[in-house]
């Protein structure tokens, strides 16, 4: 089912490693032609534009985009109790873990009369953005709002897009249990939109009726292609998290693994999205064969087994043969996935040594599954390898550091003579004259 790709025996570089593994094909460059209209449209005419895409994409015309009160508290009462039992845990395990990171403001003093403190300002307004497609994600409504309240956001909306297959209660709205999840979070300005025309809107504000929508300055969140598409268009008018591409797992595994386990866990990211990308990299081919034995059978049973059939045969999915852990790490760091199981002996010791990942899930107990939900980590993630400079959503995410530079008029004295020299070198010496113009123009 599965590809398998041989490396044992060559000794590869990150480049090479790199362009061997596997990886989803996405071409946010050709979406960019496919949104810029959108978002141009959304610019020019607001709210009326985004109920027309909406119109067209999601095949529902919201009549209001802003969701009513009264219907984000009638999806709270109308949620399943296991449901909202199994949220209300999630969102707790959440603020524990977020809250837990919180920054503090640093002082530095310089120089006696010289201090430079670090400020961490969240931002002012923030679009939490929650997909709905193939799949309804509530949890991605907890994984968002929490570190964006931790951190202190004043005013945050919630955008995802209308479905059509709503109850009458709640035609033109998102699903109910995303309404149902803003609702146990406190949330109430929810909007009824998708897409990059989502995006868009919350990066331009629009009024809709007696409803106003302000700007925001940021906007998080996964989505598919054309939402990665338009953050990437509109960075600059406004802050984004990342441009999400497909979801990945890669496990890490030895013959001490357990392969119907492994391949549980390849499945349920398979799950996700044809385009989903599972790979195994294992120094045991006894395992491998095992893990593809279990794999027929998993599939075969699965609730979407085209959909997972096709993702584990695509070519952004494979076995991947190494020599030993230690070749396997190397391949993990160079492919750097969103997600990282590690199935080995010593498996917590294993993690300690991977510097590229997501998020890491240690052991037979720790499945990607669990931080998909209620592991208290968050669950938006750096994809397409973008996790060897990037981190997941965090309440440091939502802050920014403003550096605020206090000194006496001793403590500047103390160093002018070589700010003006620095000025002077860069040929900048309107630069050297405002440190000396505060002292009569003498040194």
């Amino acid at each position: 089912m599965m590809t398998t790709l041989d490396i044992r025996g060559r000794d590869l570089g990150v480049r090479e490693l790199r362009a061997l593994m596997p990886r989803a094909e996405l071409d946010v460059e050709a979406a960019l032609a496919v949104v810029r209209p959108i978002c141009d449209d959304v610019h020019d005419r607001g709210a009326e534009a985004v109920r027309d895409h909406s119109e067209r994409l999601d095949h529902v015309r919201p009549r209001r985009l802003r969701v009513p009160a009264g219907t984000i508290a009638a999806a709270v009462d109308a949620l399943d109790p296991t449901v909202r039992a199994a949220l209300e845990e999630t969102i707790r395990r959440a603020r524990l873990v977020h809250a837990d990171q919180r920054r503090t403001d640093t002082v530095t003093r310089v120089v006696d009369g010289g201090t430079v403190t670090e400020r961490w300002v969240p931002v002012d307004r923030v679009g939490l953005y929650v997909p709905g497609g193939r799949a309804v994600y509530p949890s991605s409504v907890v994984m968002n709002v929490v570190p964006a309240q931790e951190a202190g956001v004043g005013s945050l909306a919630v955008a995802s897009p209308p479905q059509r297959d709503n109850p009458p209660d709640f035609a033109g709205q998102p699903h109910p249990t995303i309404l149902a999840a803003c609702g146990l979070l406190g949330v109430e300005e929810v909007y009824a939109m998708g897409g990059a025309q989502a995006v868009a809107a919350f990066a331009y504000g629009f009024e809709d009726g007696g409803d106003v929508c302000d700007p925001v300055s940021l906007v998080t969140g996964p989505g598919n292609i054309y939402v990665a598409a338009a953050k990437r268009l509109l960075r600059g008018v406004v802050g984004i998290d990342a441009e999400a591409g497909p979801t990945e797992i890669l496990v890490l595994a030895d013959e001490t693994a357990d392969a119907d386990l492994v391949a549980s866990d390849l499945v349920s990211q398979a799950e996700h999205d044809v385009v989903a990308a599972s790979v195994l990299v294992t120094d045991s081919p006894a395992l491998a064969d095992a893990t593809a034995a279990a794999l027929e059978a998993r599939v075969s049973a699965t609730k979407h087994s085209e959909r997972v059939r096709t993702a584990l045969t695509g070519s952004q999915s494979a076995i991947v043969l190494v020599d030993d852990i230690e070749q396997g790490v190397a391949v993990a760091d160079a492919y750097a996935a969103e997600h990282l199981e590690i199935h080995t002996r010593d498996a917590a010791r294993v993690a300690l040594r991977v510097r590229n990942a997501g998020a890491i899930f240690v052991g037979p107990y720790a499945p990607v599954s669990l931080g998909d939900y209620s592991a208290g980590s968050n669950h938006v993630l750096p994809t397409g390898g973008c996790a060897c400079h990037s981190s997941g959503l965090s309440v440091q995410t939502f802050l920014r550091g403003i550096h605020v530079v206090d000194y006496t008029r001793e403590a500047l004295a103390e160093i002018a003579d070589l700010v003006v020299a620095l000025a002077e070198a860069e040929d900048l010496p309107a630069h050297g004259e405002a440190i000396t113009a505060r002292f009569g123009d003498h040194r």
